[in-house]
């Protein structure tokens, strides 16, 4: 499906007032929102007065690090420019979808991590049940986010969309001039001081657009594997690709000619993690750990869990946080638990929720419990 003369649908006033709504979830009361909000229709004029005289690029990044563990180098924009890319992500990431296998997950609605996870884990107690040996292929791309080539990337748009406005726009934005976002080959991003970055590869982690962008991207790996190398029990989210075979001589040809492909066409490497097990040894993907008869989640995953709840505990005692902030933080995380084996983790993980204001006079908390 190309997608074709989308660029007036993107930036009509309707849909660029659905985009400040879109973009506003989960950080109404935030300053620079609630400034957009109020003056949304001065907004909306001076987006398309931008985008129309073809002058609207990100003016600049805001740059922070986080660690899960490992350091990663984060980059956000400013509420203004999420607008813009909420108002792009609306129309043409539904036209994408379409053209995406069936077992393509992440920045899709309706098919993120848990969807992933449900997948992979029907397929293994589905492959549990035949009598040969299985073992699964688990695909590590070297620094995927950082090492995305702009060229190629550029390259797949093209063939995907027919509006040269837009396209024109996606430029902009893709071949940013004053902030690089790549990695050199084989360095990790706490090696690299920004002044060594590269312009031309990489996508700015934290950006709407650059999970559509890494999505689209891999794209061309689905479909080399489902319609070249007729891999049946393949499922991919976002960079995370694992497929299974009750032949190992067959995965291992699988993994050099996937290698192959991903060298030649997208310039991308698989990494020393990538690898060939039993399925009986568990598999790690999207957060969990998936064996034939049970499903936990990894340690990392609950440690970021523990971590997260620490902090919006943190937020409500100051006041910067509601209850319905927390409860529904509190609520997603326990979604994500029932669908494991780990009762044990979830008794635990409840037992450490007490909420109070720090200004409370009689000392009193306020427990949670699901």
């Amino acid at each position: 499906m190309k997608i074709k003369q989308v660029f007036d649908l993107i930036f009509s006033e309707e849909n660029l007032y659905g985009a400040i709504i879109d973009a506003s979830r989960g950080r109404r009361y935030n300053r620079d929102v609630l400034a957009a909000n109020h003056d949304c229709w001065n907004i909306i004029e001076r987006i398309r007065k931008e985008v129309y005289a073809g002058t609207y690029e990100i003016d600049r990044y805001y740059i922070f690090y986080v660690y899960e563990p490992k350091k990663r180098m984060i980059m956000s924009i400013a509420f203004y420019h999420r607008i813009v890319q909420w108002a792009i992500y609306r129309v043409i990431n539904p036209m994408l979808v379409k053209g995406y296998i069936e077992d393509s997950y992440g920045c899709i609605p309706g098919k993120g991590s848990l969807s992933a996870m449900m997948r992979l884990r029907y397929w293994i107690q589905l492959v549990w049940k035949k009598p040969n040996v299985w073992y699964y292929l688990k695909l590590d791309i070297s620094k995927y986010f950082y090492r995305i080539s702009h060229r190629v990337l550029m390259k797949i748009l093209r063939k995907k969309i027919k509006d040269k406005r837009l396209i024109a726009l996606l430029d902009r934005i893709v071949n940013c001039k004053h902030t690089p976002f790549g990695l050199p080959p084989g360095k990790s991003p706490g090696e690299v001081p920004l002044s060594e970055r590269i312009f031309d590869v990489g996508m700015p982690i934290g950006n709407l657009l650059s999970q559509v962008f890494a999505n689209v991207y891999l794209d061309a790996l689905d479909q080399f594997c489902k319609r070249v190398l007729r891999v049946h029990y393949y499922v991919r989210y976002m960079d995370d690709v694992i497929i299974l075979s009750d032949s190992k001589a067959q995965l291992h040809e699988w993994r050099e000619r996937i290698s192959s492909f991903l060298e030649t066409e997208l310039e991308l490497q698989l990494n020393s993690k990538t690898c060939i097990r039993p399925i009986s040894q568990g598999i790690e993907f999207v957060g969990y750990r998936i064996w034939p008869r049970y499903v936990t989640l990894r340690k990392a995953t609950t440690l970021k869990i523990k971590r997260a709840m620490r902090k919006k505990q943190e937020e409500y005692r100051v006041r910067k946080a509601t209850l319905n902030d927390v409860n529904s933080t509190l609520q997603s995380y326990l979604g994500m638990i029932k669908h494991c084996d780990c009762k044990t983790f979830r008794r635990d993980f409840l037992d450490g929720i007490v909420l109070s204001h720090g200004d409370r006079e009689d000392g009193k908390d306020i427990e949670v419990w699901s």
